[in-house]
């Protein structure tokens, strides 16, 4: 984490909420909620800190200049000046390396990798940027005349290193008028809470399995190990995303700022198409509105909506990481989208059918995703066919994962995928006593922040995964 996760529960989060409060007005307010934002990521990348600076500076310049263009054309080539500056400045430090490492594999050619350390965070605030200009050259939010305010939609801490992607028309009006009351305190608390828990309880037990699993050799794994590797990583990139979405969420609701859900259980979706409403949102929507309509939409006959799905699915791919197993995961599900949308059938299956194909899909998919080469993607998608071996290397290194505490996460994950506590809310709702819920939520939330905090204490921690995107 960019503070130290102990650091952060005990001394900047506390000290920068009573501040906050302490203050009297919200211009000042803003203003301490910058500096904590700041020093925030500061801590981590003190350098890049000033990349960041300069980002918002950029697009706080662009958007004005867009909205003072006096023809529709010249605002047009504000605009495309700066999208191609902010897509430049996330090539040069996020893409040099691969793109140098891609054209080194054409014989007689070699170009040293620049080997740039990544900014935290950078494809989360550039793609904000980005949407801020957008938003101004359509007309949906009017330029910002404060550049303090646009520092602010882009650093603030809370969802500044790994989302929810938050699109500027949507906390406007929240940045220059908000109400912070000690209920909505409390609740953001709370769902700060079980964020936490998703990161530390569940996430961090199965992604020790899953390391442990990816880094053997792959005549230790068969059929057994490749899959539980394959269901350990489902379930670790689920609740550690989600679970960092439901900390921004809780700790924006703590500050005044609402924003919207990034997840809702992806993994009862019954096809991809239904998985990609679920999954990760923020960034699902970015691409519909800002890339996927841009281009066409399906305005434009099947053949250019197919190019457009593509498109879309091979730069969501390439978002997530500088490497072309990523790009061949956006591309592995952009096809399961066109298969869905020319054989209807496969989005009419019965649901339990519907449930088996989509999370097949989607495991294979995450494979693919977490392999450090194709090469080692393919054998354990192999062995997850075909390792019907059994030796006494490959039990006991099965064996070895299978401690207590993993067995116990991996079963609770298994269940707080599924919608329950949706259940549970509205039979609390309907019964005679509608506070007990909420009184036993608060409750659960307070015992499992203990437990994360004894969990830290002792070490247990592994960085977010979406930390390097």
């Amino acid at each position: 984490m960019v503070f130290s996760s102990l650091a952060f529960l005990f001394a900047f989060l506390p000290l920068t909420y009573f501040l906050y409060r302490a203050t009297p007005n919200l211009k000042a307010q803003n203003g301490l909620l910058i500096i904590a934002s700041l020093l925030f990521y500061a801590y981590g990348e003190p350098v890049y800190v000033l990349l960041m600076v300069f980002s918002t500076l950029l697009n706080y310049a662009s958007g004005i200049l867009v909205s003072q263009g006096k023809t529709p054309r010249q605002r047009k080539t504000f605009l495309a000046l700066a999208i191609t500056l902010n897509l430049a400045l996330l090539g040069i430090f996020k893409y040099s390396d691969m793109l140098a490492l891609s054209v080194s594999q054409i014989p007689g050619i070699t170009i040293p990798a620049p080997q740039i350390i990544l900014p935290i965070g950078i494809s989360f605030f550039t793609f904000q940027a980005m949407s801020y200009v957008i938003d101004v050259y359509r007309g949906q939010v009017r330029a910002e005349s404060n550049y303090l305010n646009v520092l602010l939609y882009i650093s603030f801490f809370p969802q500044l290193i790994a989302g929810p992607i938050v699109k500027y028309h949507d906390i406007a009006r929240q940045i220059h008028d908000r109400r912070c009351s000690l209920d909505e305190t409390a609740r953001g608390l709370r769902r700060f809470c079980f964020g936490l828990a998703k990161k530390v309880l569940l996430a961090n037990q199965c992604a020790a399995v899953c390391d442990a699993l990816y880094s053997a050799p792959s005549s230790d794994l068969n059929i057994l190990t490749s899959w539980l590797a394959a269901l350990s990583y489902l379930l670790q990139i689920y609740f550690d995303f989600s679970g960092y979405s439901d900390m921004a969420i809780g700790l924006g609701h703590m500050f005044g700022f609402s924003f919207k859900e990034n997840f809702n259980y992806p993994y009862t979706a019954k096809s991809i198409q239904e998985f990609w409403r679920r999954w990760h949102i923020s960034l699902s929507t970015w691409f519909l509105q800002y890339v996927y309509i841009p281009l066409g939409g399906n305005r434009k006959g099947r053949a250019r909506t197919c190019a457009n799905k593509l498109i879309v699915f091979f730069l969501c791919g390439l978002w997530h990481g500088a490497s072309w197993t990523f790009v061949a995961w956006g591309l592995y599900h952009g096809l399961f989208l066109l298969l869905e949308e020319y054989v209807p059938r496969l989005r009419q299956l019965p649901a339990p059918l519907g449930h088996v194909y989509a999370l097949l899909v989607i495991v294979f998919g995450w494979v693919l995703f977490r392999a450090n080469s194709f090469s080692q993607a393919a054998e354990i998608m192999g062995l997850m066919l075909t390792g019907f071996t059994f030796t006494h290397a490959q039990v006991a290194l099965l064996l070895q994962q299978l401690t207590p505490k993993f067995v116990c996460a991996f079963g609770i994950g298994l269940i707080a995928c599924l919608p329950v506590r949706n259940v549970l809310e509205r039979r609390f709702a309907r019964s005679s006593h509608p506070f007990a819920g909420e009184a036993l939520s608060f409750a659960l939330a307070f015992m499992l922040l203990a437990l994360c905090v004894l969990e830290l204490s002792s070490g247990g921690y592994n960085p977010f995964i979406y930390f390097r995107f």
